[in-house]
């Protein structure tokens, strides 16, 4: 019982980080670049002591460029695509691409896929396209075209670093470097911008209210870091079906908190899509 309370918690964080992220640009007072700086900026002041205290913070690890690369197109990413997405909706197209992204890479690293993983990507996929797709040759599309190409940018992007991490001895460790990584290039381009505003003239960006800040550093602090850190403490208990299982709750959970805390609508087609993608990717899952 203890363990699943724990899933549960890690779970809700995932989810929050949706919930968070929009509740921020809502408010009008941040920009989503500076909440990107901000949330990774603060991550890897979490992540890195809890690192060190455990062994260390492996900077110059194998694979680290292509993980803080990863890292950061996700969480910029994930970002701006809230600019014209609900919570539950973007966390939806971001699950669904992360899925379909591994189940690429094991088909690029060769590994056995058994049928019924086939018929589930498959399924999940589907789900993904009709709920992008426009509605008809004069309908509105069902998802803003930039934002939904967003999202789906950053869920390929973590996707990719979570095959590119599965190697790791440490993933924590690992994740906390290539958080480190990404904030101090996030940081660095900031300071860049800020010196010479002139670099991207006509644009308002690096723009934080105090409520703004402090939704970002809940979201990197909280429910990234320790979100993270409480998820890898857990993970190794699970096994790789329940593991996955458990993450198909968090669209679900978006979705609630965005009604609850946002107002946010709940949609026939996105319970549909929700439906369809979700039912894939659990379908993948199964053993047999």
């Amino acid at each position: 019982m203890k363990l699943l309370g724990l899933v549960c918690l890690a779970m809700a964080a995932f989810a929050a980080n949706s919930v968070l992220n929009r509740a921020a640009l809502t408010g009008g007072g941040v920009d989503p670049v500076a909440f990107g700086v901000l949330r990774l900026a603060s991550g890897a002041a979490v992540l890195a002591p809890l690192a060190l205290l455990r062994g260390g913070v492996p900077l110059l690890g194998r694979g680290r460029l292509t993980g803080a690369l990863a890292l950061s197109i996700y969480v910029f990413g994930f970002s701006l695509a809230y600019l014209g997405l609900d919570a539950g909706l973007g966390a939806l197209i971001l699950f669904g691409c992360v899925q379909i992204t591994m189940f690429g890479g094991a088909l690029v690293q060769r590994e056995s896929v058994p049928p019924l993983r086939w018929i589930g990507a498959g399924i999940a996929f589907a789900g993904l396209l009709w709920l992008l797709w426009p509605g008809g040759a004069e309908a509105a599309p069902r998802v803003a075209p930039l934002s939904g190409a967003m999202m789906a940018a950053a869920g390929i992007a973590w996707g990719i670093y979570s095959l590119s991490g599965r190697g790791a001895g440490d993933p924590l460790a690992g994740t906390a470097a290539n958080f480190v990584w990404a904030a101090l290039a996030a940081l660095g381009a900031a300071a860049l911008l800020l010196l010479w505003p002139s670099l991207l003239p006509g644009t308002q960006i690096l723009r934080i209210d105090a409520q703004g800040a402090l939704l970002a550093i809940m979201s990197g602090a909280v429910t990234s870091g320790l979100g993270y850190a409480l998820w890898y403490a857990v993970l190794p208990r699970l096994a790789a079906s329940s593991a996955g299982a458990a993450q198909l709750s968090v669209p679900i959970l978006a979705m609630a908190g965005g009604a609850a805390f946002l107002g946010e609508p709940v949609t026939a087609e996105f319970a549909i899509a929700a439906l369809i993608v979700l039912g894939g990717v659990g379908l993948s899952l199964l053993r047999r």
